[in-house]
């Protein structure tokens, strides 16, 4: 009989990975797979669904350290992730979104060199060569700016979240909302290392649509319009 396997202990600076899921069957295996090595390094997976009507919890047994039922609603389920969360740093990730090798350790050091926050640069998937130009773009504008999108994969310093109440509870820009509270305790870690998202957003709607579309409700929404209006005309 082997000897019973013990979990590993955290590191000094364990990060809890938050995962939001709804309806994501088609990828959430292969998301959480690609986390193995930073749980196997003592780092914490938590996936958060929303009700799923396709099986996605199902599909995250063993893959993640615990997966949770929660309020739908992306924000409102990051939520719920992180006052589960045990690690001092939490990382939002997409279902559709995968880290880059190396992640846990860039992190480590953005934090370790004072940064209460940060992302990473951004990868989209996706046939359209203009992806490319979109991606450069997003992550250009986020250093002149310093507002990050859920996209590039936001971390954050347990104690600078909480400071700042944690994602308002908004359908859309809750990430955009974040990145302005957050602001103000800090200027965030931009990090090289690049996180590979779906492009699927984009090529459902249609690349030019879409640009067109989300630059339109950041500008109402910087003018003050409600999210759930802003919402409402994204669906």
């Amino acid at each position: 009989m082997p000897p019973p396997t013990t979990p590993p202990r955290p590191p000094a600076l364990q990060i809890s990975i938050v995962v939001p899921a709804l309806n994501e069957a088609a990828g959430i295996a292969a998301t959480l797979a690609a986390l193995a090595p930073l749980r196997a390094a003592g780092h914490e997976v938590l996936v958060v669904d929303g009700g799923s009507s396709d099986g996605t919890p199902a599909l995250c047994a063993g893959l993640a350290d615990a997966v949770l039922a929660g309020p739908r609603g992306r924000a409102r389920q990051m939520n719920a992730g992180a006052a589960r969360a045990h690690g001092a740093v939490l990382l939002f990730l997409h279902a559709d979104t995968r880290l880059p090798a190396g992640a846990a350790d860039a992190v480590q050091r953005a934090v370790a060199g004072g940064a209460p926050w940060g992302r990473f640069d951004v990868h989209i998937e996706g046939r359209p060569r203009l992806l490319r130009v979109v991606a450069a773009s997003m992550n250009l504008r986020s250093r002149w700016t310093g507002i990050a999108t859920g996209d590039q994969a936001i971390f954050v310093q347990r104690a600078a979240f909480q400071a700042v109440g944690g994602f308002a509870d908004q359908p859309l820009m809750e990430d955009i909302e974040l990145s302005r509270r957050l602001r103000r305790v800090g200027a965030p870690a931009c990090l090289r290392e690049r996180v590979h998202t779906s492009g699927r957003r984009w090529e459902q709607r249609g690349v030019w649509r879409t640009i067109w579309l989300m630059w339109r409700l950041r500008w109402r929404y910087w003018r003050g319009a409600s999210p759930e209006a802003l919402a409402q005309a994204y669906r």
